[in-house]
């Protein structure tokens, strides 16, 4: 188990509580009060650490290397049905964004999302979540895919951004983030989004817009990350604690500026502490939005989405 910095006073506690059970088991000596008292201290710890974090904290849980990711997401929603797809058509797959067909119950969802690696080569198969012009384009097609069938698409969002290199500026990245935006703002078929890790820049963007948008209690969503936004204010990563502040980027933060829906609470310590109870609370949210979307025509959704969207960011005084 790999602790952040702000949870070591957590991994003491239970380091004691595990000595003190060795002891009880290698000797002869009545521990139990002991044990006792320490887990008593160790929930308390616990809950006063998780309910007090700050939006700093909250951005290195959701890139915490035990968080489930896209694939594990789906797999635990689906099971054995899902069916990945590959390619644009035009250019390549791009292993960074993944999608394909899968069920849960007995309804057919469309999944689409970026995926990260669990070690250095996974990482770098995966491209670290950074999707090219083509991980878009790929998504769009799946998406207009879904449309053809009447599917309903579910977007998972997981990216540090769109990969910025050379290349994928000559092949249009900013176009193909453009493009998706654009289309399914039209797509005529539910659209359920949820920010599963982080929601960086267009990046996010990119497969960001649904009927409802969701986030994980410990994730983020914003223009900019800390350490870029902090570079670019202060020449310096130093003050990134202070610029994830200053951006308002957790779920409670966008939520209040009505900028996503629903906030998925996690288990206390974050999704991957438990990840059966953080799948089960991803599965009935998407259940429950998609009943409360599937009657609505393709019209009636089209213009809810647009006036959604068209309200953003407008004030009243």
């Amino acid at each position: 188990m790999e602790y952040l910095e702000f949870e070591l006073p957590i991994k003491e506690l239970e380091d004691q509580l595990q000595k003190c059970k060795l002891i009880g088991d290698e000797s002869e000596v009545d521990v139990t009060e002991t044990c006792k008292q320490i887990e008593k201290k160790l929930q308390e710890t616990k809950k006063d650490i998780y309910k007090n974090l700050t939006a700093w904290q909250r951005v290195q849980l959701s890139r915490h290397p035990d968080r489930p990711y896209t694939l594990d997401h789906i797999n635990a929603l689906c099971g054995d049905s899902f069916l990945e797809l590959h390619g644009d058509r035009n250019v390549k797959d791009d292993k960074a964004m993944i999608g394909g067909l899968g069920k849960i119950g007995d309804q057919t969802y469309m999944f689409i999302g970026q995926q990260k690696g669990y070690n250095t080569k996974t990482r770098q198969y995966r491209n670290f979540g950074m999707s090219n012009p083509e991980g878009y384009r790929k998504a769009l097609r799946l998406m207009k895919s879904a449309e053809k069938f009447d599917i309903p698409v579910v977007t998972l969002v997981d990216t540090p951004g769109a990969y910025p290199g050379f290349e994928a500026e000559e092949r249009g990245q900013g176009e193909a983030i453009a493009r998706n935006i654009l289309e399914m703002t039209r797509l005529k078929v539910p659209i359920i989004t949820i920010i599963i890790g982080e929601g960086a820049s267009g990046g996010a963007l990119g497969i960001g817009v649904g009927d409802k948008v969701m986030m994980l209690e410990n994730t983020w969503y914003s223009v900019i990350s800390p350490e870029s936004c902090s570079s670019i204010l202060w020449r310096s990563w130093e003050y990134k604690e202070q610029a994830a502040d200053a951006l308002k980027l957790t779920a409670k933060d966008m939520k209040r500026m009505k900028l996503v829906d629903q906030i998925i609470k996690e288990p206390l310590g974050g999704a991957h502490k438990d990840r059966a109870k953080t799948f089960t609370a991803v599965k009935d949210a998407i259940v429950k939005t998609f009943d409360e979307l599937k009657n609505l025509s393709p019209k009636e959704l089209v213009n809810q989405r647009m006036e959604k969207y068209s309200e953003m960011g407008v004030y009243k005084s």
